[in-house]
């Protein structure tokens, strides 16, 4: 049945993403931190060989085994009549399955919906548990001798997406499964049509300055394809670097009444944690979308 190779193909592309996003993280921000701030740059807690692996990495690992185990325990024996956690994961596949068909097409989600529900799952529950008390506050540090209060100078866990390597990692994926997806769709040829040529009927010496016209456009177009991962990767980590950010000034602007002060922030983190992870799968498909469907009038015929 589709609907249950769509969840063995959810839980296959968790692990090969985990995998490949896990040895792309490394450390690569160096920035001026202050005491109470979030850092830019993820901290460092033990090698494996040459690899460092950070608290970021560390949580990210957390969050794709735990959502694997999960994936494993709700399709080990399925039922027909669901039940528990098959339930919940059918409700949660079938809602992005159904979601994804109505925008980009029949056709198209069954290629691509493999790596759109992963990456929207993954995401979503990376922000959540970045927002578990503990993370981010919980590690090595120093007590101030004045205020005698205790600074995590080396936090155990940090929000996997509040660090730009893991974000930039998962849409450098994108990038490559986009320009797959692509020449799968246009062929080499069609591809680059798509980008250089001219659209629309035109003929005689109003189509050789279109030729010229859109040639140079297509120069910009190419711009805008190799800007992508810079801008989801940005998005997603600005947000949620800037939402840990808001949370560890809160809980420090009075320390007495940081429990109350953070209560509005908390929810609030959350719904953008569920926005963020929706944008970054809507923008990829839309994306994919845009260079897969073929303009009118040069539809295949069968």
């Amino acid at each position: 049945m589709l609907r249950h190779r769509c969840f063995l193909e959810v839980k296959s592309a968790l692990t090969a993403l985990t995998v490949f996003v896990c040895l792309t993280l490394a450390p690569a921000l160096m920035a001026a931190e202050t005491e109470e701030s979030l850092p830019l740059k993820a901290t460092g807690l033990f090698q494996i060989g040459k690899l460092t692996v950070t608290n970021s990495m560390l949580v990210s690992w957390i969050v794709a085994i735990a959502v694997i185990l999960f994936a494993q325990m709700a399709t080990r024996n399925i039922k027909t009549v669901p039940s528990g956690a098959q339930n919940f994961w059918e409700w949660l596949v079938e809602s992005l399955y159904n979601f994804l068909e109505s925008i980009i097409g029949r056709d198209l989600v069954k290629k691509t919906f493999w790596f759109f529900a992963t990456i929207f799952i993954f995401i979503l529950f990376t922000n959540w548990v970045g927002l578990i008390p503990g993370v981010g506050t919980i590690g090595w540090g120093h007590r101030d001798p004045t205020t005698g209060i205790f600074h995590v100078d080396r936090p155990l866990l940090r929000g996997a997406n509040a660090d730009l390597n893991m974000t930039f990692a998962m849409a450098a994926v994108f990038f490559v499964l986009w320009i797959i997806w692509a020449i799968q769709a246009n062929g080499v040829g069609g591809f680059l049509l798509h980008i250089f040529g001219p659209k629309g009927e035109t003929s005689g010496f109003l189509k050789v300055v279109m030729v010229v016209i859109f040639f140079m456009v297509g120069w910009l177009e190419v711009v805008s394809i190799l800007f992508r991962p810079i801008s989801l990767s940005f998005r997603l980590f600005g947000n949620v670097y800037a939402g840990e950010s808001i949370l560890g000034a809160m809980s420090n602007m009075v320390p007495a009444l940081s429990w109350l002060l953070l209560i509005p922030f908390y929810f609030m983190e959350v719904l953008v944690g569920l926005v963020q992870a929706m944008v970054f799968m809507l923008l990829t498909a839309v994306f994919t979308l845009l260079i897969a469907q073929h303009q009118p009038g040069h539809e295949v015929h069968h």
